[in-house]
Formats: structure tokens, C-alpha cells, sequence
């Protein structure tokens, strides 16, 4: 993986509050917490997403009624996606 320098100015509290936070929680460095940081607001908007997503389909009305026309017309649809993305199987 390639890294990329980047350089941020902060006021001297937050530099504080970041130091001290490396410390108290055992970072190697500020930018393993800076890191840290990063993941964790990417797995809160992956959450967000899926919360969005689960709410769309329980938004969305009935669904197939399992062994119906429309259940096995959705079965169909959803083989042959799986087979277009691994065409090994």
C-alpha cells in the first residue's frame, strides 16, 4: 500500500488533546491515531448506509410470498447477477 504525506494545522489544544490521546490509548504514533480516526468514521458511514438500506426495504411493502410467480421471477434474477460476478461457479 502506498502512503501519502499530508500536513494539517491545528490549534495547540487540539495538538494537546491529540497527544495525549496517543498516549492514553497506546498509538505507536499521531498517525496511527489520525488512522484509527479515519476507519472509524468510515465504518460509522458504512453503518449509516446499511441503516439507510434496511429502512428503504422496510419502506418498500410486502414482500414475495416464498414459492410465488414474483418470488421465483426474483430467485431468477438474483442467480444470474451471482453468476455475471463469479462465472466460476
Amino acid at each position: 500500500m502506498t502512503t501519502k504525506t499530508i500536513h494539517i494545522s491545528l490549534p495547540e489544544s487540539l495538538k494537546e488533546y491529540m497527544d495525549k490521546r496517543v498516549t492514553e490509548e497506546h498509538y505507536a504514533t499521531l498517525s496511527d491515531y489520525i488512522r484509527a480516526l479515519i476507519r472509524e468514521d468510515q465504518k460509522r458511514q458504512a453503518e449509516e448506509r446499511l441503516e439507510k438500506l434496511l429502512l428503504e426495504g422496510l419502506d418498500s411493502g410486502r414482500g414475495a410470498v416464498l414459492g410465488s410467480k414474483e418470488w421465483k421471477q426474483f430467485k431468477k434474477k438474483v442467480l444470474a447477477r451471482a453468476r455475471e460476478q463469479n462465472p466460476h461457479t
